[in-house]
């Protein structure tokens, strides 16, 4: 089980770390028209970084699912 968390975390930090283009269409076309393309990097990181937070979310709910359920296995094997 121990394993299955660390995988889990390395993949999280996998999605943290590589760069993703995350634009939608219209966003895309207005961007691409600006000269240097500096609006559209600040803007893709900043949907990246959006995009974080519900993963990290769902992975502390889930560890703490984790946690109270092998609490509880410990507890009744006692």
């Amino acid at each position: 089980m121990k394993t299955k968390l660390i995988v889990l975390t390395l993949i999280l930090f996998l999605f943290a770390v590589v760069p993703a283009e995350a634009q939608c269409a219209m966003c895309r076309a207005v961007l691409e028209s600006e000269d240097g393309g500096h609006a559209a990097k600040g803007i893709n990181n900043g949907i990246v970084y959006l995009m974080i937070f519900p993963y990290l979310l769902i992975g502390g709910v889930g560890y703490a699912i984790y946690r109270s359920r092998k609490k509880a296995r410990s507890q009744e094997i006692e």
